[in-house]
C-alpha cells in the first residue's frame, strides 16, 4: 500500500510543477509588446540627465523621483507631467535647461517635428505636453 501512495503523490506534484511552468509560459506571452517610442524618450532623458549631472548625480534624480513622487525610470514616458514635476521640484529653476536639452534631444532623433510652430506659442505648450506631441507626431 505504501508503494501505491508513493507514486501517486509523485504523478500529482509533477502535475503540479506542469501546471506552474505553463502559467508561467502564458504570463510571459502576455506581456504588453515593447514601447518603442517611450523607450526612445526615456533613453533620451537618461542620457542627457547623465551627460549634464554623471551617472551618480543622475541615479540621485531617479531616487528622488521614485521616493517622492512614486516614478520609476520606466514610467518616464508614460508619466511625463510627473517626471517634468520631479525634476522641477529637484532642481528648481535648472529643470528648464536640462528640460530645453531633453526637448532638442528629442526633437533631433525625431526629425524637425513642428518645432518652429511649438516656439511660436511656448506658454501654451509647456515640457510635458511638447514631449506628447512629438510622441504623437514620431
Amino acid at each position: 500500500m505504501l508503494f501505491c501512495v508513493f507514486p501517486c503523490l509523485t504523478v500529482l506534484q509533477q502535475h503540479l510543477l506542469n501546471r506552474n511552468t505553463r502559467d508561467a509560459d502564458a504570463e510571459n506571452l502576455m506581456e504588453a509588446p515593447p514601447r518603442k517610442k517611450e523607450d526612445k524618450i526615456f533613453k533620451i532623458i537618461d542620457r542627457v540627465l547623465k551627460q549634464v549631472f554623471g551617472e551618480e548625480a543622475a541615479l540621485l534624480i531617479y531616487k528622488h523621483l521614485e521616493r517622492h513622487y512614486s516614478l520609476s525610470q520606466s514610467e518616464f514616458s508614460e508619466k511625463i507631467d510627473v517626471f517634468a514635476r520631479g525634476l522641477e521640484d529637484f532642481l528648481s529653476s535648472g529643470a528648464y535647461v536640462i528640460e530645453s536639452k531633453i526637448l532638442n534631444d528629442i526633437y533631433s532623433s525625431y526629425g524637425a517635428l513642428r518645432r518652429t510652430e511649438l516656439e511660436r506659442t511656448p506658454e501654451e505648450y509647456d515640457f510635458a505636453s511638447q514631449i506628447k506631441i512629438a510622441m504623437q507626431n514620431a
